[in-house]
């Protein structure tokens, strides 16, 4: 009699259990609707393996575009401002060229706390000419830059989704001159 009140108790919690696991997982699933943005992008993670989301698939005219090196090309599709207290400016680094381009270590800027931390966009500025100030890019805790990171080599043809974090500047703020090491300098328009 023991045995079986074991073994019956055993069989209650594996079933409870299982139960559990599956209502977590279907609670998890959310139907595919992530609303956050991604956060970081790499060369090796544009090659694919996931599925494009819904804004993937459409076709932004960039607000501007930034002109590089060895057909290097950043298209900017956004700058938006967040309640948070910062900017978030989004955009595709994309090979215009013939042949692949190794893309500019100096796009990381000088510094060595960002510069340890591996090639990014991390030497990028937002310039307010109107109230004089320049915006640098946000940094966490350990030190690494609020942008993509892991920028080496881009194929011709490929595009690369890339994003960078700076501090908001005013709310009278709408324009910004947004910098890049090594790319021609664009005006760029703050929205939110």
């Amino acid at each position: 009699m023991i045995m079986w009140t074991a073994k019956a108790r055993r069989g209650a919690v594996a079933l409870a259990l299982a139960a559990g696991l599956a209502l977590g997982a279907a609670g998890c699933g959310g139907g595919g609707e992530n609303k956050r943005p991604e956060t970081q992008g790499s060369a090796s993670s544009a090659g694919g393996g996931s599925e494009p989301s819904t804004q993937e698939g459409k076709s932004q005219a960039p607000l501007a575009e930034l002109r590089g090196p060895d057909g290097l090309l950043l298209q900017v599709v956004s700058a938006q401002r967040d309640s948070g207290g910062f900017v978030t400016v989004n955009g595709n680094l994309k090979n215009d060229g013939a042949k692949s381009a190794v893309v500019p270590s100096q796009m990381s800027g000088d510094e060595t706390e960002i510069i340890k931390h591996g090639q990014s966009l991390g030497g990028a500025t937002l310039v307010d000419s109107k109230g004089g100030k320049r915006y640098y890019v946000l940094r966490d805790t350990d030190g690494r830059p609020l942008t993509t990171v892991g920028l080496t080599t881009l194929e011709a043809g490929q595009t690369l989704p890339v994003f960078m974090q700076f501090p908001a500047p005013p709310e009278s703020t709408t324009e910004v001159t947004l910098q890049l090491p090594t790319f021609s300098s664009a005006t760029v328009k703050i929205s939110g």
